[in-house]
């Protein structure tokens, strides 16, 4: 099949030749941040060292712990990864063996070293238990690493990619997965289309991802390997990481490099596939990060535990010993963003062909974010919500930052995709500004680019209009009444269908990311804000809240039609008085839902405000889960009928 590939391999390298890759990479760095942020409590031990070197001309004793050394990698692996992440008591219903070429079947690596059949072993997978196949069957291969020598060596192009013999190769085996799958009576989730193929060799690896409908592949008995490469060339998506090291000269795994991380999070996805959503998702563990991070500096007993723009911490001298010298160093001894940035402050923002300025006038703390509002300097009687970005150079940022990234360089690029595409609606944000700071004083940014030592340097800004008051505020002050509830479903369903037509999903709806603007209006009216998780294709993923996110979100980790639709429907159920009991897992937010919509527990505390809202949650209930799109048009006439206005003459605008 890759002779059949040659061509194709040369003409995607050729297009892609002003990118920087050939192919996209199945993980994005901000996913593999944060899966390193749930990783960090946990413990991996390869007890198998990996060998040196392995090369053609080796010896077979060198090849054979290799193989017994992937072999243990890959235990290590999803043994970890299922007791953090699943179960701890349940026995892990996975193992690993290795590929003979000769009947594709799986032997242990050392029932087949002892048996002879070492220059035959191919590869190593991970399989689905079952003691009637005990040498494994295709459908039940999770994952399979390809040891090959050299990978790393042979890597092309500045992106290191895999060699196109060795990238053909896996797409092969990735491709008698998926037709596996697809004859098999198992359930996969989310669905069978997607199979992680490893290519390693002693030192360096890589991840292969394969997506298609196998459905779609026209079979020739007579040209089987050209009818699969015409698949892959028309039907499949392909993602391809940079090779980089997993193994360091001893034979050790950097379990916390990019290498290993990306192997571990493909491998993460292969056992979601068997076993479902995890017990503990990724979200739920990275979230400890701050509070590991809070004791590891009481622990180090910092007099001051707050961290300067730069992320350095400020060191406090405790010690009268004269071998401790204090050093006054302007470039430490900076305060931090959010202690510079005080009401009456002006912040100078530039782009690439404008510059503006911005006074803040109130600092609002959620606990969870720090935001401002703010006025621009030529135009103070207009309020807009400025967030602050984190610094572009901290390498690792803390998980606050994290948000950050989501709130504003993520929401930044949805907003702008929303204005490019002409989308808009007075129940939308509006993008009024984006930029870098101009911090004060000589910038010493280098003329080859980057920026300069100075914390606000190169830092992010993002300014949006309306601004208005959170609807979990007027929950907290009473404000909140059957009146609101029903203008609020009705403004957040007019947002939602007016960026729908671009295939755009909100992916985060809860109380804390809907405002009601009153300043300057005749009737109140709330904008859906908070655009950062928005789903603008199908690798996105949305925000996991175990209030809020729909049942979808939490069982497939991806939005269905239906989804904002529900997590509006909860966060109206919670704003109208609503309980929700205490959730610590997605298993029990899962469980919390299946029982209150079979008991109708939803549907009645929305009735008890409005019979419309009620009825709304009904007809949500129906298509949870499904394929049909909200009929917005019918649910914003009934929900109109329903509001309350001074001035009955007028309709109440539902696009903006």
């Amino acid at each position: 099949m890759t002779a059949k590939l040659v061509d194709w391999f040369g003409s995607v390298t050729e297009d892609s030749a002003l990118k920087q890759q050939a192919f996209d990479v199945p993980f994005e760095l901000i996913e593999l941040q944060k899966f390193d942020y749930a990783l960090e409590g946990i413990s991996f031990q390869q007890l198998t060292r990996m060998p040196n070197a392995v090369h053609a001309s080796t010896s077979d004793a060198l090849e054979a712990t290799a193989y017994l050394a992937i072999e243990d990698f890959l235990h290590a692996s999803i043994k970890g990864l299922w007791e953090a992440f699943w179960s701890q008591d349940e026995p892990m219903p996975f193992s690993v063996a290795c590929l003979y070429n000769s009947n594709m079947k799986f032997y242990q690596a050392e029932q087949a070293i002892a048996n002879g059949r070492l220059g035959g072993l191919c590869g190593t997978g991970i399989l689905l238990n079952n003691s009637r196949h005990p040498h494994g069957k295709w459908d039940h291969v999770l994952e399979l690493a390809l040891l090959r020598p050299d990978i790393g060596g042979h890597a092309v192009g500045s992106d290191r990619q895999p060699s196109p013999s060795v990238l053909g190769e896996a797409l092969f085996y990735a491709l008698r997965m998926l037709l596996a799958r697809s004859l098999s009576r198992l359930s996969f989730f989310p669905d069978p289309c997607t199979v992680f193929v490893l290519l390693v060799d002693s030192q360096y690896g890589g991840v292969v991802k394969v997506e298609g409908d196998v459905n779609k592949l026209n079979f020739d008995l007579n040209n089987v390997y050209e009818c699969a490469a015409e698949w892959v060339k028309n039907h499949s998506r392909i993602s391809v990481s940079p090779i980089d090291r997993i193994w360091n000269k001893l034979g050790n795994a950097n379990w916390g490099d990019i290498g290993a991380l990306q192997v571990l999070f493909a491998t993460f996805h292969c056992i979601m596939q068997f076993a479902g959503m995890p017990k503990h998702s990724v979200e739920d563990l990275a979230a400890d990060h701050s509070s590991r991070l809070q004791t590891r500096r009481v622990e180090r007993q910092f007099g001051d535990t707050s961290v300067n723009g730069n992320g350095v911490f400020r060191y406090q001298q405790r010690s009268v010993s004269p071998e401790i010298v204090e050093v006054e160093d302007d470039s430490v001894k900076v305060d931090s963003k959010e202690s510079m940035i005080s009401e009456g402050t002006i912040l100078w923002v530039e782009d690439s062909d404008w510059q503006k300025g911005f006074q803040i006038k109130e600092v609002i703390n959620t606990g969870e974010l720090t935001y401002f509002i703010a006025s621009h300097v030529e135009e103070s009687g207009k309020n807009l919500f400025l967030y602050v970005g984190s610094h572009p150079s901290q390498l690792e940022p803390a998980w606050e930052d994290m948000n950050l990234w989501y709130q504003v360089q993520r929401q930044t690029k949805v907003l702008t995709i929303m204005k490019q595409k002409g989308l808009s609606s007075k129940y939308l944000p509006q993008l009024s500004a984006s930029g870098r700071i101009i911090h004060p004083g000589h910038c010493r940014r280098p003329s080859s680019g980057g920026n300069c030592d100075h914390p606000w340097c190169g830092t992010p800004i993002l300014v949006t209009s309306p601004v208005g008051e959170t609807v979990a505020e007027m929950v907290r002050s009473g404000q909140f009444g059957s009146e609101e509830a029903i203008r609020c479903c009705h403004d957040c369903l007019s947002a939602l269908s007016a960026v729908a037509s671009a295939g755009i999903r909100h992916g985060d709806i809860r109380p804390e990311n809907v405002i009601c603007v009153k300043s300057g209006v005749r009737h109140p009216y709330f904008v859906l804000i908070g655009w950062g998780h928005a789903i603008l294709e199908d690798r996105d993923r949305p925000a996991m809240n175990l209030h809020f996110s729909s049942t979808y979100a939490l069982q497939e980790g991806k939005l269905c039609s239906a989804s904002d639709a529900e997590s509006l429907v909860y966060m109206l159920y919670y704003s109208c008085g609503g309980v929700f009991p205490d959730l610590d897992s997605v298993e029990g937010a899962l469980l919390w839902r299946e029982t209150s919509w079979s008991r109708r527990l939803i549907q009645q505390k929305l009735g008890d405000i409005s019979t419309v809202l009620k009825a709304f949650a009904d007809y949500v209930d129906s298509l949870c889960g499904t394929p049909y799109p909200i009929d917005y048009e019918i649910w914003l006439r009934r929900l109109r009928r329903n509001i309350h206005e001074d001035d009955h003459g007028k309709e109440i605008d539902a696009t903006g």
